[in-house]
């Protein structure tokens, strides 16, 4: 894409500051917006939750990028927080597709976030895009955070759900909270370890989601997520060879539901899932294994 004005909700979040970061060492002009009235020219004030943004902010934008929504593994999910999740998500998102469809000029692009949790507990099945949705909480998540983004559809916007897989950083997310277990030598399997974890590295995260801005044939859900999804019990390995660490402690499963609630199905389950729309269109990964993905954290 050329330097483009370029609008990024969940601006301040893991992924979406590196973005922000990647656009602007490329010239594009990014707007952020803000849950807080803007203080510069840069910024759009809106309130995902209440479903209102200041659509005069985004008119003139060449494509729009919503990575907004409350952190899925911050907090225990009582029923308020797990109400909170949806709602940031699928509120918020209906609030930019109306917002982007009333534009007497919308953008071209709409690259919406998604999650692999939409395929739900996989097992040692392989899932692409043309997958169905699977069962539980997150699952229907996503489903409904995906169907929110309707309007940007029905007035012509070229809308891609980007559904993430884990990312792998020290910064932020469930990696960012096991790397400093894992320095301590304290890290280990979750269960059993034969869960699959599908990954992807915050490098070519970033990478993905401008292939997405920039190539006009895609459309619809592509997954952000390696070729080559591993089991937990691989990842784990893999760690504790990148930093010399013992990987002795294996957490019980019902240990992990004592201590998560119902989170621990996530973190128990299985996703694996493959790009495959992704790497048809061209995509090429820089860090498309295990031990790289977190030497590039390093």
């Amino acid at each position: 894409m050329e330097r483009a004005r370029i609008a990024v909700a969940g601006a301040s979040g893991l992924i979406g500051s590196a973005l922000v970061a990647s656009l602007r060492a490329d010239g594009h002009q990014v707007v952020r917006l803000v849950r807080r009235p803007a203080r510069t020219p840069d910024e759009v004030p809106w309130d995902p939750e209440n479903q209102q943004v200041d659509a005069a902010g985004l008119a003139g934008c060449d494509a729009v990028v919503n990575l907004a929504g409350a952190g899925v593994g911050d907090h225990r999910w009582t029923e308020a927080y797990k109400k909170r999740i949806r709602d940031s998500r699928v509120f918020g998102t209906a609030a930019l597709a109306e917002a982007l469809a009333g534009l007497d000029t919308p953008p071209r692009v709409f690259v919406s976030g998604s999650a692999i949790g939409i395929y739900g507990d996989t097992g040692d099945r392989v899932v692409d895009e043309d997958s169905p949705p699977g069962d539980g909480f997150l699952a229907r998540v996503c489903v409904e955070w995906e169907e929110a983004a309707a309007p940007a559809q029905e007035a012509g916007v070229r809308t891609v759900f980007a559904r993430t897989g884990l990312v792998v950083s020290r910064q932020g997310g469930a990696w960012g909270r096991m790397f400093p277990l894992f320095r301590a030598g304290l890290g280990g399997r979750l269960g059993d370890g034969r869960q699959y974890w599908s990954f992807i590295s915050l490098h070519d995260e970033v990478a993905a989601l401008r292939h997405l801005l920039d190539t006009e044939s895609l459309s619809g859900p592509v997954n952000l997520t390696v070729p080559e999804p591993l089991t937990n019990a691989r990842i784990t390995a893999a760690m504790g060879r990148v930093l010399r660490r013992p990987t002795p402690f294996a957490v019980p499963a019902p240990v992990l539901r004592a201590v998560l609630g119902e989170m621990a199905q996530d973190v128990l389950g299985s996703a694996r899932v493959v790009p495959r729309r992704l790497l048809e269109s061209g995509f090429s990964f820089a860090f498309p294994g295990i031990e790289d993905a977190v030497r590039a954290a390093l």
